[in-house]
């Protein structure tokens, strides 16, 4: 009976993480993504803080016939498709011809300092895992939407 009652706690106590997890997803606080990135995305804080040094995990949505033209980061930054399609490539211009695409369950890695650039054709929510500070740089600075 004890045996019993230490597996049945051990289970509660190891789905706990999970269930914790599951609710915090539901209240998430989406506003508008930070103004490194054209308007229209919104974005909500899993965990970390993206403005200081560590690991944050963001929520990002998209929305139809969005595109963040090509650009770099300081720091390796892992995207997760949740639900969608994202376009990518990783090159100086934004290509969708040459583009590659994502759906839910799949993920790249964006190598720190490599140029690539991303679009959505129709709505896409992916989760972002990097470093912070989190930073933006425009191959065109003409592109950078805080310069507009």
């Amino acid at each position: 009976m004890t045996k019993g009652l230490f597996v049945v706690a051990a289970a509660m106590l190891a789905a706990s993480p999970s269930l914790q997890a599951k609710s915090s997803q539901s209240d998430l606080k989406w506003g508008p993504a930070p103004p490194a990135l054209p308007a229209g995305a919104q974005m909500a804080v899993v965990s970390g803080d993206p403005t200081k040094a560590g690991m944050f995990t963001v929520q990002v949505k998209f929305p139809a016939d969005y595109a963040v033209p090509a650009h770099w980061h300081p720091t390796d930054e892992k995207l997760t498709i949740l639900s969608g399609k994202l376009g990518y490539g990783m090159s100086s211009k934004l290509d969708k011809a040459k583009a590659k695409t994502l759906t839910a369950g799949q993920h790249v890695v964006m190598k720190a300092k490599m140029n690539h650039w991303v679009f959505a054709e129709t709505p896409v929510e992916f989760q972002l895992n990097a470093r912070g500070p989190f930073q933006v740089t425009y191959v065109d600075p003409k592109d950078d939407p805080r310069k507009k």
